[in-house]
């Protein structure tokens, strides 16, 4: 399909040269995936209802919840990933009620469409707060009232903390990097090594709370999604022990709450209501 990205070139590059419809299938980001999926069933209303996956990628969540019994629209601003979702849709048994390219700052649906919107990439990709701010109000505007916000952010310390678990400190330029990330959020990767990530805003957890407040929403809750298990080296072995996996998910259960402790998880989740 000819569709263009409207989103900045060095994120769409990024999403051409990375399988991001694999990543969730393993090691930290498989600990992401199955936190995030926990946090969402405890809080979203029960089907049926209509979901607005925006940043959907490939589909990880949005085939989750039509087999959850939602009516689910993907949208996504890398082509690539689009043509991905309606290749996956047209093969399954609970397929996607639409799957198109779009921006999170303009949404085609109309006002008080969705019962749910999912923003769990597009904040970390909007790099100024005006942006980011922008696609929570359109998140709001497609809310029904009542309706749920959930949202995802990068931790301000995330690379410094992968910087620390995989070595990669002996690199001086990730070390710029990461300097960078904690002066002041903007994560930006001018190296050809495509796991340093690529542009992205990274929150402080009060900064992610006062945004989607200053868009409107009511603030349910703030939870550190990962807790500190993945940063560990054999975080690989342990999701595939069945003791040791319980052991990482208990304990970013218990965590996932604790405000002194939220800047450790690798994302954030924050959930939000339409009154």
């Amino acid at each position: 399909m000819n569709h263009k990205s409207p989103i900045d070139s060095a994120i769409a590059d990024y999403y051409r040269q990375t399988p991001e419809e694999r990543r969730l299938e393993q090691g930290a980001f498989l600990l992401e995936a199955v936190r995030t999926r926990e946090l969402i069933q405890g809080h979203i209303p029960p089907p049926p209802g209509v979901v607005l996956d925006i940043g959907g990628a490939a589909g990880a969540y949005a085939f989750w919840l039509t087999e959850c019994g939602y009516i689910v629209h993907l949208i996504d601003p890398i082509p690539r990933l689009v043509d991905e979702a309606q290749r996956r849709s047209a093969t399954s048994h609970s397929p996607l009620a639409s799957c198109e390219v779009g921006d999170a700052r303009n949404l085609r649906f109309p006002d008080t469409y969705a019962n749910v919107v999912l923003l769990l990439g597009p904040l970390y990709h909007l790099t100024t707060a005006t942006e980011r701010i922008a696609a929570i109000k359109e998140a709001a505007r497609a809310l029904k009232p009542g309706g749920r916000l959930f949202a995802a952010a990068i931790s301000r310390w995330a690379s410094v903390l992968d910087g620390l678990a995989r070595d990669l400190f002996q690199d001086p330029r990730f070390a710029e990097i990461a300097d960078r990330d904690l002066r002041d959020g903007q994560h930006r990767n001018p190296t050809e090594r495509l796991d340093y990530f690529t542009t992205a805003y990274f929150h402080r957890p009060e900064e992610l709370r006062s945004e989607v407040a200053e868009a409107g929403l009511q603030v349910l809750g703030l939870y550190g999604i990962e807790g500190p298990g993945w940063i560990l080296p054999d975080i690989d072995a342990r999701m595939s022990h069945s003791r040791r996996r319980a052991d990482l998910l208990r304990v970013a259960r218990s965590l996932e709450s604790e405000s002194s402790l939220l800047g450790i998880n690798a994302h954030l989740l924050i959930v939000a209501e339409k009154v």
